[in-house]
């Protein structure tokens, strides 16, 4: 319904037409002195003749569709006989309910004249060069295809000229009388923003226009996005009283909104980390949707029925001015309100009163962070895979701000529901690699002891990565009283490799066992041509060296190199040495038939270490392998010491786990003559 009388007091230039020919039915002063020759029941066609009302016509065909407001110059009749003026308007055109008696298909056309009144080519001049931007400014308000058009007094009383407030988005709560303001109805995070924008504007600097949720009627915890804009009446310089449109936009928010948050985490679909999918999906949704948001992992969802039920790997997302969560350990136990969503695998969200979250519910942990957060709402989503709740994400509203809506629950579960198939892949890899660990492990051995030196080992996955890898190493007494020391790596990361490690260092180990007084290159050779007759594996580097202890109380040692990273000695004083001979290391096993492979030899002499390890140790991304080589033996050099014991040696030789692009194995052999040395062997 169009309030003709309203308009007519704030001197809009306002018509009605009606039916396919647009018959003029209504209008205001300011439209009858702005369109002198058109009549009450005169056809538009007929009474904008010419071609600079063409826009307007058009403009009233497409009503409704969105398209940008025309600009017309609409001619003015000569004054005292001088030449014909024009006046530069924007217009806009926007169906509405016809008035009782008037046939369907009615149009409110608003005309707004851009400057004053100038004659033809210098009205035209005089807005491109020095009102540009009050041209912009009306442009925009009006070309907004409007559902309510309103006024509003510099005292904050609000009028509506086109429609009503309470049919716009549900109905939109108007505050009205002393100590309200238009300010009171919008949303507690939009409200800075929006006020900043609204002060720009009275200033003359800006037009306003704006998306922001404004608070519906009869719920004061229920918002809706809308557009607002509006433009300054200004009178000397002061805001006498302000026009503007507000129309429904929370399905545009949403379909907007949604693109932007799913392209945020579509990032996930390549990475194999599964904490970098949490991480990532909770960074998103904070603080578009939520002030909080930690995703966990579920620990033991087969068993969520009966017992406690705990969860792993949360990664968590905060807002400015939310306080931080307290510290989560792996076995975090979830609340009664936790079990219920992921039985029933349907999105279950409270509300309540600023910081008294219901204690019954959620676990004692989360209530308190929720008391120190003044947290209106607890939502938790299930990420359900293959039919099963096997992540759960825990949304909070903070600071007293009002509950998630619905569109935002649901923009929330859409996000959650995106990252399903790349975390049901991660799953899958990280229990293929957990099933490889066991397996690679259980080939591990635990170094013997040995007389006259010290024996260490450490293995470190690449916890950062769902890859596997096929890493190895390996330590055996001989009947003589020899030592054989071997690492390896076979190529793939995949439960094939790790397979294929297990018969590699098995047959490696029997051949070593059994070689006598064969060299290690005669073992390697051995082992190649097994490999090469029984085995699937595409390549396979190993460093295999056997040690004889000596009359003199050192160690002599003899090693061959399969195309594997050299070993580092380390002496008791002196600069460390990567063992780089013969020059260069002999071809990986499966590499080539028949390779020829050769032997380099040296003493350990007390205190003397010898470190084999596999490249994991010695990659870093974005750095020459060389310059990460001598790194090593700059770190080696620093760390050694005889009151560090081997294995504490070992362990501050590796990288921080997050910063370990590949599975680490190393094996270590120090010389000590004060453990009881043994009988040199023959």
């Amino acid at each position: 319904m169009v309030d003709f009388e309203g308009l007519e007091r704030t001197g809009v230039a306002a018509a009605l037409v009606t039916g396919p020919t647009h018959r003029l039915t209504r209008r205001t002063t300011r439209f009858r002195d702005l369109f002198t020759v058109w009549r009450p029941g005169q056809e538009a066609g007929i009474a904008l003749a010419g071609p600079d009302l063409r826009p307007l016509l058009r403009a009233l065909d497409l009503a409704g569709t969105g398209l940008p407001t025309p600009l017309v110059t609409v001619p003015r009749p000569p004054s005292l006989g001088g030449p014909p003026e024009q006046v530069l308007c924007a217009v806009s055109c926007t169906p509405v309910d016809p008035p009782d008696g008037d046939a369907a298909g009615s149009v409110l056309l608003l005309v707004t004249p851009v400057q004053p009144e100038l004659s033809g080519a210098a009205a035209r001049q005089h807005v491109a060069a020095d009102r540009a931007e009050d041209l912009a400014r009306y442009e925009a308000l009006l070309s907004a295809v409007p559902q309510v058009v309103w006024r509003m007094t510099a005292q904050g009383e609000t009028f509506t000229l086109v429609g009503r407030l309470g049919e716009t988005g549900g109905g939109l709560w108007n505050p009205q009388g002393p100590g309200f303001s238009w300010m009171d109805a919008v949303h507690p995070k939009d409200h800075d923003e929006f006020a900043e924008q609204w002060a720009a504007t009275a200033s003359g600097d800006a037009l306003l226009d704006a998306v922001v949720r404004i608070r519906q009627e009869g719920d004061p915890a229920r918002y809706r996005h809308m557009r607002i804009v509006t433009v300054p009446v200004l009178r000397d310089g002061e805001v006498s009283e302000w026009i503007g449109t507000v129309a429904d936009a929370e399905d545009h928010w949403r379909v907007r909104t949604r693109d932007r948050l799913l392209e945020r985490v579509s990032a996930v679909s390549s990475t194999h980390s599964l904490l970098t999918v949490f991480a990532t999906t909770a960074a998103a949704v904070v603080p578009d949707l939520t002030d909080a948001l930690a995703v966990f992992q579920l620990k033991y969802p087969d068993e969520a029925g009966n017992g406690t039920l705990y969860a792993t790997r949360v990664r968590t997302a905060i807002a400015e001015g939310v306080p931080p969560l307290g510290p989560i350990s792996d076995d975090f136990a979830l609340g009664t309100l936790a079990r219920a969503t992921i039985d029933s695998r349907q999105t279950e969200l409270i509300t309540f009163p600023p910081g008294e979250p219901p204690t019954d519910l959620v676990s004692v942990a989360s209530a308190a962070w929720m008391n120190r957060a003044q947290a209106t709402s607890i939502a938790l989503v299930p990420i359900v895979i293959d039919g099963r709740t096997a992540a759960l994400a825990a949304a909070s509203s903070c600071l007293g701000n009002p509950p998630p809506a619905a569109v935002e629950l649901e923009l929330l579960e859409d996000v959650l529901r995106s990252v399903e198939e790349p975390l049901r892949r991660t799953l899958e890899l990280q229990s293929i690699r957990n099933t490889a660990l066991i397996l690679q492990r259980s080939f591990l051995i635990t170094p013997p002891r040995i007389q006259g030196g010290e024996l260490a080992a450490v293995y470190q996955p690449a916890s950062t990565t769902a890859e596997i890898g096929g890493d190895w190493y390996d330590a055996t007494l001989l009947p003589d009283g020899a030592l054989t020391l071997s690492i390896g790596d076979v190529a793939g990361h995949d439960l094939q490799a790790a397979t294929e490690m297990t018969k590699t260092s098995s047959m490696l180990r029997a051949l070593a066992y059994t070689a006598g007084t064969d060299g290690p290159a005669h073992t390697l050779n051995r082992l190649d041509q097994v490999t090469q007759g029984v085995s699937t594996a595409a390549l396979v580097t190993v460093m295999h060296a056997v040690l004889r202890p000596t009359a003199d109380h050192r160690w002599q040692v003899t090693l061959s190199n399969a195309g594997h990273p050299p070993p580092l000695l380390i002496p008791a004083t002196g600069h460390p040495r990567h063992l780089t001979e013969p020059a260069a290391p002999d071809p990986p096993l499966c590499a080539t038939p028949d390779a020829e492979r050769h032997e380099g030899q040296f003493d350990l002499h007390d205190g003397d270490t010898l470190l084999l390890y596999t490249d994991g140790l010695i990659e870093k991304r974005g750095t020459d392998i060389t310059e990460t080589m001598d790194e090593l033996a700059h770190r080696a050099a620093t760390l050694r010491g005889p009151c560090r014991s081997l294995a504490t040696f070992l362990k501050a030789l590796l990288p921080p786990t997050d910063e370990a692009i590949d599975d680490i194995a190393l094996i270590a052999f120090r010389a000590d003559r004060n453990r009881h040395p043994p009988s040199p062997t023959a």
